[in-house]
């Protein structure tokens, strides 16, 4: 059980002490074709006087009150997740049409009968450029 908050304390006190690490002078210089380098240690060519550069903490209370203005009353964590699972779904279905289109020799589809009637190069290739489009919609392409 100790060394387990052992461990616990050194990570915490790794993770608390990270920030101090970057925290120190940045130093800008200008080499001889003019382009410009930042340093975190002065060098013979770079200025001797640190930059000015700061940085605030964030106020998590504001970035929830603008959440809370962007976001549609009603709107929850799950819809993007079931929008998102929505997606994946039609992007596999549909590289698998393709692929289907693309390596198939013979294709058919079933009429308003039910029975099967043999596409011909035309209609494959509309099908095709068809199937193609829905790939590039639902996998971000």
């Amino acid at each position: 059980m100790i060394r387990k908050g052992a461990i616990a304390f050194v990570v915490m006190l790794a993770v608390s002490s990270a920030g101090m690490a970057f925290a120190g002078d940045i130093y800008r210089w200008t080499d001889e074709d003019g382009n410009i380098h930042f340093s975190d240690h002065p060098t013979p060519e770079a200025s001797k006087e640190p930059l000015a550069i700061g940085s605030l903490l964030t106020d998590t209370s504001k970035i929830q009150a603008n959440a809370a203005v962007i976001e549609p009353v009603g709107a929850t964590l799950e819809e993007p997740r079931a929008q998102a699972l929505d997606r994946e779904e039609k992007c596999a279905t549909n590289k698998a049409r393709l692929k289907r289109l693309l390596t198939s020799r013979r294709l058919h589809r079933k009429d308003e009968n039910g029975v099967s009637v043999y596409l011909d190069e035309d209609e494959i290739f509309a099908e095709r450029e068809r199937v193609q489009n829905q790939v590039m919609e639902y996998c971000n392409f």
